[in-house]
């Protein structure tokens, strides 16, 4: 499904770093190091970046002024090109003044340089590693943080200066620099992203879930999302404006994006929903819709029961449709109001990789499987086949009836990002990297995936557990875990990888 918000692109700052007393004494040296440093700029623009290419950062005065440059740029990234030995002097003040996370790229022209006919100039040319030490000291006496990419350029031609083969692009080193300067972009992408993103926060936390209590302000304080407090009320007015003809257009998207369940499931209390309960969701689906558009969401947490049989617990009953269906236009819904696995889906979903909304099920020490899933929403961009629509007798735990979604995600890799608090109010994230497999489920309305993890069901939960983590998180599809990781280094937040 299309989403409905336009992505916010990355704001990316690139220089290319050089020692002014060489220009005049090799012609053509400048030049050659801007090219190279044009050709990284061109090439992260195609990754649906914002590029601003400073050009040579080549004395202390240039670094003043690249720093300068960033900061009015307001850059979420920078990615700072070694092109020759440089004075750390000289790039320091880049990272004094703009604070944005700083990656060196130390990108090799050549495979192997021509040892038999390589002046000074040429050698200079390919010697980006040189000052790469100097400046990790600098930056790390200095308090600065900094990663480095090593490997090959990767250009597609030899410029015409050059004693020797520059086409590197298919080698493995230089593919692998690139996909790591990737993953660094769409890191950035996720700062941006989440920079004022407005997440919905309707209703309140399940009474007694001390691990999904969240602090708004922590939250903001750490990622820059604004978070918007709802009141059902505010659902119920959005009801009431709800046309026929709203409704009967999310009969026709809840047809086309889901199977209705006939009454064959194990479960009596998960039979096929009746033509009531199916026009009440999309009546509800039709107000949650407009209630997202009104206060202009990019994310909601939910979570309400009501006073049994008043007017709120029949509206909420109707939530599960709909939260899917918004989740799979890019505004991810969290249930039980856990506004910290809303994150980890919402960081998941602005990646590609879906971000469905998952606890422990059960353990298959059978197959060697933990079965993770919930009672709802799901994400059905990452669906194996079409979601299976169940009308539930009771809300396991909760109050009300009404439809909910049966499904799994899609045989293959995955990756879970679960995001949780530590003891000195910190966001803390937990990756890690399993596969999903396509073994049974229950009957019972709910998402379920089998996934296999790298070790057996009990150590990995030994590995997991210790970690103080939410019992909820979001599965994505794909492995991810360094992609995520580059995401919580951007964000300046924690992370743990586990099962490597």
């Amino acid at each position: 499904m299309e989403k409905w918000n336009t992505p916010k692109k990355p704001r990316i700052g690139i220089y290319t770093m050089g020692l002014k007393a060489y220009w005049n004494q090799f012609p053509g040296l400048r030049e050659r190091l801007l090219h190279y440093g044009q050709f990284i700029a061109e090439k992260i623009a195609e990754m649906d970046a914002e590029v601003f290419f400073y050009g040579l950062a080549d004395c202390e005065e240039a670094g003043e002024s690249c720093g300068e440059f960033f900061n009015a740029k307001n850059v979420d990234l920078i990615f700072a090109h070694a092109g020759t030995y440089v004075n750390s002097s000289s790039v320091l003040p880049i990272h004094q003044i703009c604070k944005a996370p700083v990656i060196i790229l130390n990108l090799q022209p050549t495979a192997r340089i021509a040892y038999d006919r390589t002046p000074t100039g040429e050698w200079l040319a390919h010697c980006g590693a040189c000052p790469v030490p100097e400046l990790s000291n600098a930056f790390h006496r200095s308090g600065i943080s900094c990663r480095i990419i090593n490997g090959l350029l990767g250009l597609d031609h030899t410029p015409d200066i050059s004693l020797t083969d520059e086409n590197t692009a298919a080698r493995p080193e230089a593919v692998r620099a690139w996909k790591e300067i990737s993953e660094w972009v769409k890191a950035a992408s996720v700062k941006r992203e989440l920079s004022g993103c407005r997440f919905g926060f309707l209703g309140n936390t399940y009474n007694g879930m001390l691990d999904m209590y969240s602090d708004f302000t922590m939250v903001q304080a750490q990622t820059g999302a604004h978070i918007e407090i709802l009141e059902m009320c505010d659902l119920d007015r959005m009801l009431r404006q709800v046309t026929e003809d709203e409704v009967e257009k999310k009969k026709a998207e809840i047809r086309e994006f889901f199977l209705i369940s006939d009454d064959k499931a194990a479960d009596p209390l998960a039979q096929r929903p009746t033509e009531e309960q199916l026009d009440w969701s999309a009546r509800v689906a039709a107000a949650q819709e407009r209630l997202v558009r009104e206060y202009r969401l990019d994310a909601l947490t939910y979570y309400y029961h009501g006073a049994p049989g008043g007017a709120y617990e029949k509206l909420q009953s109707g939530f599960i449709v709909g939260h899917s269906l918004l989740t799979a236009r890019g505004i991810p819904c969290a249930g039980e109001g856990d506004l910290k696995t809303c994150l980890a889906m919402k960081i998941c979903d602005i990646l590609n990789t879906g971000g469905s909304f998952c606890e422990i099920v059960t353990v298959d020490y059978e197959d060697g499987t933990i079965l993770l899933g919930h009672d709802g929403p799901f994400h059905l961009a990452i669906a194996k086949g079409k979601p299976l629509l169940r009308g539930m007798g009771l809300y396991h735990g909760k109050q009300g009836t009404g439809v909910s979604v049966e499904a799994k995600v899609r045989t293959g890799p995955i990756t879970n990002l679960a995001c949780t608090q530590t003891v000195d109010g910190k966001l803390k994230f937990i990756i890690t990297e399993a596969l999903s497999t396509d073994g049974p489920i229950m009957t019972i309305g709910n998402t379920q995936t089998p996934v296999k993890f790298k070790k057996d069901p009990d150590s990995y939960m030994d590995e997991w557990f210790a970690e103080a983590p939410t019992h909820h998180f979001a599965m994505s599809v794909g492995h991810n875990a360094a992609l995520f990781e580059k995401v919580c280094v951007i964000l300046g937040v924690p992370c743990v990888i586990l099962d490597r």
